[in-house]
């Protein structure tokens, strides 16, 4: 069996077994493409083929170009990783934190850049299950209104209390999005076109934005799944069925002109997200051009979560091996990993099985795209162990 044909057939399985709709993936090696290709439809009911350039929701693949781009922005002057939140938002000064016995303590210290690109900062998300200030998140709409602004949500953000003193713990969060924010208040720019100048451009990245142009919302794929970031996922790992969800309510298509986020909110294709992540091997554009410098490279693929605050987790999800960098997640002991990795293996995913790696050592990134939120099912390890049988 070829490269590709491995690989497919773990995508084709899922397809046939009626848990995914259409799955997308390219795996590129030295500025090659080792193999790519789609199965299964845009719309599983109506058995619509995957349009050429179908634009997906990434949301929380989002992140890792914020934090680059404040990474960029930090080799520019422009932005410090100790700079503190508060010296470009004052609401954020005085931030008190809720301890688990219901006490309202003052934060020990300010929250930093750092803090933020390391979700070490003190925030939550709704979805965190265990976590005693979600509920809150949840009441204040910070993640699930798509309609106010990113001012606004900071707004309601800075008025409720941190769930731990800012450094102490890990825990995925909306700091990405504060970090948005810090980036469009330290520029006096707007984020989208940060992005467009810093990294969109360079890459070729024409279909990643914050909403889709009304000549291309025929590529964009429909959305399945079970469950929302707005409320709480199912713990039981049940069937999957493939159900169509309406997710504009917090990721709004048609308003490219005003939604910004920095954790969630960008959509992107298979072509564009694979030239970011390739881009991540050598800092470079296809062209030469230098995006990140070889020292930043090196510094954002280093753990910064101390060993006392790890395994990390997001709820009861455990990333067993992996630490936390400067744009997502980076492997640091091949004993403790459940998948096939390497070491300094480096990446992130999104809520609707979206999915992305970047190994240094084999020289291999790849990118998975398909849209289902709160899947229980292991189609990213799947298709990255296909991945990595294919190259032995």
């Amino acid at each position: 069996m070829s490269r590709k044909q491995r690989i497919e057939a773990v995508a084709q399985g899922y397809v046939d077994a009626k848990t995914f709709s259409g799955i997308e993936w390219q795996v590129a090696s030295k500025g090659e493409v080792l193999s790519e290709g789609a199965v299964g439809f845009a719309n599983a009911e109506a058995q619509t083929p995957i349009p050429d350039g179908a634009i997906y929701r990434i949301f929380s693949m989002t992140k890792p170009i914020v934090s680059l781009l404040a990474l960029q922005l930090v080799e520019l002057g422009r932005l410090r990783l100790y700079d503190m939140v508060a010296q470009y938002d004052a609401r954020f000064a005085q931030m008190t934190v809720l301890t688990p016995d219901g006490g309202i303590v003052p934060a020990s210290r300010p929250i930093t850049v750092e803090d933020l690109l390391t979700h070490r900062a003190g925030f939550t998300y709704e979805f965190i299950h265990g976590c005693h200030i979600a509920q809150y998140y949840r009441e204040a709409g910070i993640t699930g209104d798509g309609l106010c602004s990113l001012d606004e949500m900071m707004a309601r953000l800075c008025n409720l209390p941190l769930a731990f003193q800012p450094g102490s713990k890990w825990r995925y969060s909306v700091s990405i999005d504060v970090l948005a924010h810090v980036i469009e208040r330290a520029t006096g720019q707007d984020l989208l076109d940060l992005m467009q100048e810093h990294i969109f451009g360079p890459l070729g990245m024409c279909d990643t934005a914050f909403g889709v142009a009304d000549t291309a919302k025929d590529r964009l794929m429909p959305m399945y799944g079970t469950g929302l970031l707005d409320g709480l996922p199912p713990l039981a790992i049940g069937p999957q069925e493939l159900e169509q969800l309406d997710v504009d309510h917090l990721n709004p298509h048609d308003r490219a002109d005003s939604f910004r986020r920095g954790g969630l909110g960008l959509f992107s294709t298979l072509r564009d997200y694979s030239a970011f992540a390739q881009m991540l091997l050598t800092g470079k554009t296809p062209e030469g051009d230098v995006l990140i410098s070889r020292k930043m490279l090196e510094m954002l693929r280093v753990n910064r979560v101390p060993e006392n605050q790890m395994p990390l987790a997001i709820g009861p999800s455990v990333f067993a091996g992996y630490g936390w960098g400067l744009v997502g997640r980076v492997q640091l002991d091949n004993g403790r990993a459940t998948s096939l990795s390497s070491v300094g293996e480096f990446g992130w995913a999104g809520a609707a099985t979206t999915y992305f790696w970047v190994d240094p050592l084999e020289d291999v990134s790849g990118v998975i795209m398909t849209q289902y939120m709160g899947a229980t099912l292991p189609l990213s390890d799947d298709m990255r162990s296909a991945v990595y049988q294919a190259l032995s």
